[in-house]
């Protein structure tokens, strides 16, 4: 048994049993990939994948149990090397953080910028990514934190904490007749064509289910990734936009009016992840600390070590 069937075996699950691709990934051939599997099942003296053929469909039980040992094994293999690295070179190393284009654009700079003075040779990398895409990045090991504010409060391997709260709000251009309101109706909303974010993104979510409750059906006529892009088109007159609103001000958008709906749409909660059980390194810990204080090298130990679901935080 060695290192390598080991990947093989994660991957190969990872890649839906696609071999051509695992042998890609790993950077091997497809028939190197089939006789790792071949040796560690002779070796095991079980069958590991369900086959047809030559295809792979699936994981028999014996695969099913042990893809989780796989899993924890690699794991810890990493955390090795971690740990070397932490006491060799506290300063130097990388950090990946996966987050979506609104928190990298909006809520991390401050962030980034202190962390970059305290940490100058280390070389912090940001993926921008769907909340799926970041759950899986921090599920294989492509990313030491995550941050969203949807996906990452429901999956079990990671251990997530409340970074902060944001509204959403109204865009629209100085001179429409929304911008005389004094209290926003969704009634009055929905009289406009809307452009807003994808389904998944940035606390949709809440924005429909505002409409919903309200049995008001609004108009969207396009859906974006960023606050950017809603933003752009509204000025080009193709609506008024739902964005969250730390995304929209005066010296940045003059040629746009934030509107208050704090009182229209529920509260979102962006969150910060780590998986289970990973070692983390000391400058990990602190560009956590450095987006909340509350979230010490302490507290966010104590979740990321323990196989406990999430609590309040």
């Amino acid at each position: 048994m060695n290192f390598q069937q080991l990947r093989i075996i994660r991957e190969t699950v990872r890649r839906n049993f696609n071999l051509t691709e695992v042998a890609n990934a790993l950077n091997t051939s497809q028939s190197g990939v089939s006789k790792h599997i071949k040796d560690l099942e002779d070796e095991l003296g079980v069958e590991l994948f369900v086959r047809r053929g030559k295809r792979f469909l699936g994981l028999t039980e014996p695969g099913r149990e042990l893809i989780g040992i796989v899993e924890r094994i690699l794991l810890d293999t990493q955390n090795i090397k971690k740990l070397g690295e932490q006491f060799s070179n506290k300063d130097r190393g990388q950090l990946s953080v996966a987050t979506t284009h609104t928190q990298a654009r909006y809520a991390l700079p401050a962030v980034v910028t202190a962390f970059k003075k305290e940490f100058p040779k280390v070389n912090l990398v940001l993926h921008e990514a769907s909340p799926m895409e970041i759950v899986s990045m921090l599920q294989d090991g492509r990313a030491d934190i995550g941050i969203a504010t949807e996906a990452l409060q429901d999956v079990p391997e990671l251990a997530a904490f409340q970074y902060y709260t944001w509204h959403h709000g109204v865009i629209v251009p100085p001179t429409s007749p929304l911008a005389k309101e004094k209290k926003l109706t969704l009634d009055a909303i929905a009289e406009w064509p809307i452009v807003t974010y994808q389904q998944g993104f940035t606390g949709r979510a809440r924005i429909d289910e505002a409409f919903e409750r309200a049995e008001v059906v609004p108009d969207i006529v396009m859906t974006a990734l960023d606050a950017d892009v809603i933003k752009a088109y509204v000025e080009l007159g193709l609506g008024i936009g739902i964005i969250a609103s730390m995304a929209c001000s005066a010296e940045r958008d003059p040629h746009l009016r934030l509107l208050d709906a704090r009182h229209l749409f529920d509260a979102n909660t962006s969150r910060i992840a780590v998986r289970r059980n990973t070692y983390l390194r000391g400058y990990a810990y602190r560009f956590i600390e450095l987006c909340s204080s509350d979230l010490t090298e302490a507290t966010v130990r104590e979740q990321v070590n323990t196989g406990k679901p999430d609590g309040a935080h």
